[in-house]
């Protein structure tokens, strides 16, 4: 469970720092970081 949340962790910083240049951006990757943490979570139910 503890790599599959840092792996989460560590794609969500990947995306931040390359795809947030704007605020529209940001907001595109906060979603898609909460989407893959909820694919994260319901695969491990």
């Amino acid at each position: 469970m503890k790599k599959q949340i840092s792996a989460v962790v560590a794609l969500l910083l990947v995306v931040a720092v390359s795809g947030c240049s704007t605020v529209e951006g940001l907001g595109k990757d906060i979603r898609k970081g909460g989407q893959a943490i909820e694919k994260a979570a319901k695969d491990n139910s």
